[in-house]
């Protein structure tokens, strides 16, 4: 069944709203590589000049280096440019401003549209014998509307012998409005500037990253949510080929198949109509060359009012993307490297718990129009998979309809996608499935979040990327520490674990990560209703 994601997105930027709100007094994650070490503050050359770093006690961090000009003015809604160079020493010490997202993002510190910047931890660099680590480049999650690269810390990681980049990158209408008045020729490809945004930032660490310790040829690419789509998207993408060796998408298969390019231009051009910079039908004559300068003189506030709601996600521009995700895995037009890839066993109770704060109840009397909602379907439709998820079978309706937004929009995808990619690749598949994992985000919701979406977050970054108290048992300590190992195994020798075995199509093998210690299932289908799902219900 494919018509299962239209609302994730707008349950991700309510999701934000409410982060907000229970995140006001939070302070700023993503700092504890600062920490003061005994060494003086490092000093690297990369290519547009002398940058100088914080030197911690294990790890050198260098923040806010830019990746690519600010894409602001005449360059907004372009591909990214080179970023200028400069004369004498760059303070690297301070994280630049996030990409502008809408208010009440949960991103701490300011944010701008001069945002392209990414930052660099790295083991002592006077500690390196000839470097030549193996790299880790982070894409964030936040429904392409929100999160920066300096909400995440990790510092224990890259102290396990890699270097870790987290980069920020173009967000909501200003990195993914598709308009044909934005398209540099006729007819020619708009929208994905996030997308070029990552692929600038993956052609700055081959340029730059020796400096730091790292080997260019050795780079794996991972992301979760939009971070994780993202991830998939450059497996696809041509030209992101040669730019890492390896990929690990976390929770990032909830849109395999792209919009269309008419259609994505189709929405800009109501925005932009919407914004005054347009007429109000497509047929209306209006010079593109007005429609964009109107575009680009708009302020950024305007921009963030104006912009989809909904969210956005990226389009097949015939350029960064020729095709739908699902379609190039499944024909294996993609850049074949070792993949890690999974989600967590109950990913939509978090969405479940956001409709809740925001005033809409589970509850037995409309829990079939909620799966209606939940997924877009006709109420006969939402009626047959209330019969194959029947409330007798779960302790209340929310963790009900957890189940089927689970299944439907997440689990199941991924699954058609771990299957493609491993005719081609070796895939190593897992399962988060932590069911007492402290939920990082949200408070009590009136019924347990198990294994929620982003969960898994905390057991591979340090806790202060949180934002609140995330206590660990001895056993689930054990296991943030065997993911964080399997997680850099895969950078540096292209394997996990050596008991994780390689998911197959036939075997279905994958990791289920419990505390303390992984351990293999084979009924991933079977439990989730992948067979129900792939029929047309």
């Amino acid at each position: 069944m494919n018509r299962t994601h239209s609302r994730l997105h707008p349950l991700a930027a309510l999701f934000a709203a409410l982060i907000a709100l229970t995140l006001a007094t939070a302070g700023d994650p993503g700092v504890a590589a600062a920490a003061p070490g005994s060494g003086g503050a490092p000093i690297v050359h990369i290519d547009s000049g002398v940058v100088r770093g914080i030197a911690g006690s294990t790890v050198d961090a260098f923040l806010g280096l830019p990746y690519a000009a600010p894409p602001t003015g005449n360059l907004r809604w372009r591909p990214p440019a080179p970023p200028a160079d400069w004369q004498g020493v760059r303070d690297a010490t301070q994280f630049a401003p996030s990409c502008p997202q809408a208010p009440g993002s949960a991103t701490a510190g300011p944010t701008g549209e001069d945002c392209l910047y990414l930052n660099v931890y790295t083991p002592q660099l006077g500690s390196q014998p000839g470097g030549g680590l193996p790299v880790l480049v982070w894409i964030h999650g936040g429904g392409f509307t929100q999160g920066a690269g300096r909400d995440y810390d990790p510092t224990k990681l890259a102290a396990d012998g890699i270097v870790v980049v987290t980069i920020n990158y173009r967000l909501g209408a200003l990195g993914f409005l598709a308009d044909a008045a934005l398209a540099s020729r006729p007819d020619g490809p708009s929208g994905d500037y996030g997308l070029m945004d990552q692929q600038a930032a993956l052609r700055w660490v081959q340029r730059n990253i020796r400096g730091f310790g790292g080997d260019p040829g050795d780079v794996t690419l991972f992301g979760e949510s939009a971070g994780g789509l993202s991830t998939l998207s450059q497996l696809v993408s041509p030209g992101a080929r040669g730019l890492f060796q390896r990929a690990i998408v976390e929770s990032g298969t909830y849109e395999l198949t792209e919009q269309s390019l008419a259609t994505a231009e189709s929405a800009g051009h109501a925005f932009a109509a919407k914004a005054g910079c347009a007429g109000d039908t497509a047929s209306d004559a209006v010079p593109a060359s007005d429609t964009a300068a109107c575009l680009r003189r708009l302020p950024v506030s305007t921009i963030l009012a104006q912009q989809n709601p909904v969210g956005y996600t990226p389009d097949v521009d015939g350029a960064v993307l020729t095709q739908s995700i699902k379609t190039a895995l499944a024909s294996g037009q993609f850049n074949r490297v070792p993949v890690i890839i999974g989600t967590n066993h109950d990913e939509y109770r978090l969405f479940v718990a956001a409709i809740q704060f925001l005033g809409e109840q589970v509850t037995r009397a409309n829990y079939q129009s909620m799966i209606a909602s939940t997924l877009g379907v006709p109420a006969a439709t939402a009626a047959t998979i209330a019969a194959q998820y029947p409330l007798s079978r779960y302790p209340s309706p929310p963790v009900a309809l957890g189940a089927v937004g689970t299944d439907a929009i997440f689990s199941c995808h991924a699954l058609t996608a771990e299957k493609s990619l491993s005719r081609y690749v070796p895939v190593y598949a897992y399962e988060f499935n932590d069911e007492n994992a402290p939920e990082p985000f949200l408070p009590s919701a009136g019924f347990p979040y198990g294994a929620a979406h982003a969960s898994e977050l905390p057991y591979l970054f340090s806790p202060a990327t949180a934002q609140r108290s995330v206590p660990f048992s001895h056993a689930q300590q054990q296991l943030a520490a065997a993911m964080k190992q399997d997680w850099t195994n895969l950078a540096k020798t292209g394997k996990p674990a050596a008991t994780w075995p390689r998911f197959t199509g036939a075997s279905q093998q994958m990791l289920s990560l419990v505390p303390p210690a992984p351990q293999v299932e084979t009924n991933f289908a079977a439990q989730h209703h992948c067979a129900f799902w792939a029929s047309e219900p």
